[in-house]
């Protein structure tokens, strides 16, 4: 393919882009929009229906703040434990006030990953409720991460509140400067963590400006008001549920109902009706199933949904068309990049892709040997982090070469700046020379049988280097039809899975994804299985 540059304008984006409103820290451009929009504006709701207003959430966040100086230091990173609640908000909101960074801590990712991940962020206190851990049933992962860092728990701090850090919290909601740090922009504003799919997480820094630039670059690729209503199910430790599923809303005016989980179907269907949610954040594996659980009416007020994460199926795509005429935009977007790259538009999606560019990137395709017509895609622009915290030199950031992040992802561009994502390079295969799209093989999977998960990866093989197993939880599931799927499709035998693994439930991780290391596990068991 040649090395290729693409600015990215949209044409027809809704607002142009001044990145220099973005030179701020965060907490101090929730007090603009406090300010902007009302202090007494109802903009929050939670997991319990509790309201929250711009005033409350910055006198909340102060408060704590205040009280959690003594037991950490300015620029001190520490961790948040919690699902996506108004006590995370006001958490991380809390700490960014006075000077500290928030690393959003992935509960989901077992004692070994945390570990790693407090380790690498260099975290010794974390910040989680009581109540938290004990309906989550945390108490033996807390247990065993006490060992490490200092446990806080919010129940406790609220209660130890006192005069004087209520009167600091109403004092700095309308005289911030006096009570509040005032961190560069291009300081650190959290560390959020790489999934973990394909090894120990990294840390991602992200600073105030790569955060709020991409508030500003959602907010001019796609149509968004005060009257609309954001629905967030996605976890804060998530980047599109921290960006775009929390600050986002929190900066234009926008009300947001937050949900401690994306895996509640039926509640999560029955609340976007009770709040008349008019835009959802999701990924197809979540989007599919709160579809499903809905009843007739329960998702009809969604103006939209945009599902990253994941491709998102034709099948998902017509069963929200069909059940309740809502379209759903697929996006792209990477921990990385604060996290929105590029999400298609409504009226002009293009099944496969995922639109353009957002306002102020760049993008580059370096040639792979093996790929035709795609390349590996790396991208520059405002919101590129600041760089990785890595496990082997836990506390430095590294900046990407350059100003270059390398998505390790493999994507196509057309001529119009459409980009349609064939994979990550590592979910390729090699086989006899060649590389096969493992993303292809799951395509042809869920097209056969939609109602069933799939997941498909690449073992070790003797004579052609590697062979295709597909997971699934279809038990009707043949080789043969794929091959048929494959021939149809125009693809090459080599494409056709060698072995089928059939399993109770594809594994996932709590941002949605596959979790990609145990079904490698589950397809190598299947194979030994199968040999003996």
């Amino acid at each position: 393919m040649g090395l290729a540059a693409i600015a990215a304008a949209p044409e027809d984006a809704v607002v142009p882009c001044d990145f220099s409103k973005a030179r701020k820290a965060l907490f101090h451009a929730l007090i603009e929009a406090q300010h902007r929009f009302g202090a007494g504006t109802p903009i929050l709701v939670d997991g319990d229906e509790r309201v929250l207003s711009y005033g409350e959430i910055v006198r909340g966040a102060l408060a704590l703040g205040r009280a959690l100086r003594k037991g950490t230091a300015p620029g001190e990173t520490v961790g948040i434990m919690l699902p996506t609640s108004a006590g995370a908000v006001v958490a991380f909101f809390a700490l960014s006030a006075y000077g500290r960074i928030p690393a959003l801590l992935n509960f989901t990712a077992g004692a070994a990953g945390l570990r790693s991940a407090l380790c690498t962020a260099v975290v010794k206190c974390v910040l989680t409720s009581r109540r938290f851990v004990e309906v989550a049933k945390l108490d033996g992962l807390i247990a065993e991460l006490g060992d490490i860092v200092e446990i806080v728990y919010l129940e406790d701090i609220r209660e130890s509140l006192g005069a004087a850090d209520k009167i600091a919290a109403v004092i700095g909601q309308y005289l911030p400067k006096l009570v509040a740090a005032q961190p560069q922009p291009d300081a650190p504003a959290a560390i959020l963590f790489t999934s973990g799919t394909e090894g120990l997480p990294k840390g991602v820094a992200l600073s105030h400006h790569n955060m709020l630039a991409n508030v500003l670059q959602m907010q001019s690729h796609v149509l968004l008001t005060t009257r609309d209503v954001l629905f967030n199910p996605l976890p804060v430790f998530h980047s599109m549920g921290l960006t775009a599923g929390t600050i986002l809303p929190l900066m234009i005016g926008m009300k947001v109902v937050l949900h401690p989980t994306p895996l509640q179907p039926h509640e999560i269907a029955s609340r976007i009706r009770a709040a008349a949610a008019t835009i959802l954040l999701s990924t197809d594996t979540f989007v599919s199933q709160y579809a499903r659980a809905g009843q007739p009416g329960d998702l009809n007020s969604l103006r939209f949904a945009v599902c990253g994460a994941e491709r998102l199926r034709d099948e998902t795509r017509e069963l929200m068309r069909s059940k309740y005429g809502v379209e759903l935009m697929e996006g792209y977007g990477v921990s990385e990049a604060s996290p929105v790259v590029a999400v298609n538009k409504i009226g002009v999606t293009r099944p496969g892709a995922v639109g353009r560019l957002v306002q102020g990137m760049e993008a580059r395709i370096e040639p792979v040997a093996g790929i035709e017509g795609a390349g590996r895609l790396l991208l520059r622009g405002p919101n590129i982090m600041l760089g990785y915290v890595k496990p082997e030199q836990p506390g430095i950031i590294h900046p990407p070469p350059g100003g270059w992040h390398d998505t390790g992802d493999v994507v196509s561009i057309d001529d119009d700046g459409t980009i349609a994502v064939q994979g990550r390079l590592r979910r390729f295969a090699k086989i006899a020379g060649e590389a096969v799209s493992l993303a292809i093989v799951e395509r042809g999977a869920a097209a056969l049988w939609p109602d069933h998960g799939h997941a498909a990866v690449a073992v070790p093989d003797g004579r052609r280097g590697e062979q295709i197993v597909l997971v699934t939880t279809c038990d009707r599931a043949a080789c043969s039809d794929l091959a048929l799927w494959a021939r149809g499709h125009g693809l090459p035998d080599l494409a056709v899975p060698r072995r089928i693994v059939v399993v109770d439930e594809i594994p996932v991780l709590g941002s949605g994804k596959t979790a990609y290391a145990l079904v490698q596990q589950r397809a190598e068991a299947g194979v030994v299985d199968a040999a003996r």
